[in-house]
């Protein structure tokens, strides 16, 4: 899959991962594509994060992703390990340059005007809205996406399975990003497959 915008629309969910434990990779994958939600974002937060992108990578029907992504190298990294896109919490220049070279699915953050017209000038459209609750919610990403009417979000950051149904109800929402569909260290495999469950149910 190399176009975002298809994989954006794959699921109204996508879980952000922070896995410690290589060892969960599989099963914690195994169970949220179970529950209908394939793309998955792993965060490079944890020492374990590239092998555990590598064996989520081998789970069938699994989409894998990088995210807090920050510089070329970490990209390099990424797309070495299997990442099928590219997720970072802002944009720079230099960093927009070298997904679009890689030719690699990029969403990156924005919570401004400034990143995202130095994203279009880059020939990009969909962006994180990173951090979401943080950023002023939603009339935040409402008064923001007002003078852009091409671009498309996916808020990440503070949303929960209560709020969601909210932001996907704003037209250039694609989908959101929430850690609570996967909580860090968890082993309730079954838990986590029928909250992705609700999770994918949830309405665009």
């Amino acid at each position: 899959m190399t176009d975002i915008a298809a994989i954006m629309k794959t699921a109204p969910v996508i879980p952000v991962l922070v896995v410690d434990n290589v060892a969960q990779a599989r099963p914690l994958a195994e169970a949220l594509v179970n529950g209908g939600l394939r793309v998955l974002e792993v965060t490079l937060r944890t020492p374990a994060a590239l092998d555990v992108i590598r064996a989520m990578s081998e789970v069938d029907g699994a989409i894998v992703g990088a995210g807090t992504v920050t510089n070329s190298a970490e990209l390099d990294q990424a797309i070495a390990a299997g990442s099928e896109f590219i997720v970072s919490p802002g944009l720079t220049e230099s960093l927009g340059k070298a997904a679009i070279t890689a030719g690699i699915p990029f969403l990156p953050g924005t919570a401004n005007a400034g990143d995202i017209m130095r994203g279009l000038d880059l020939g990009l459209t969909h962006f994180k809205f990173f951090p979401a609750t943080a950023a002023g919610g939603i009339p935040a990403l409402k008064a923001l996406a007002a003078p852009f009417g091409q671009i498309k979000f996916c808020p990440t950051g503070g949303i929960s399975e209560a709020t969601a149904p909210d932001w996907l109800a704003i037209e250039p929402v694609l989908c959101v990003g929430g850690s609570w569909i996967a909580p860090r260290g968890t082993s309730d495999y079954v838990g986590v497959a029928e909250t992705a469950r609700k999770a994918a149910g949830l309405t665009i």
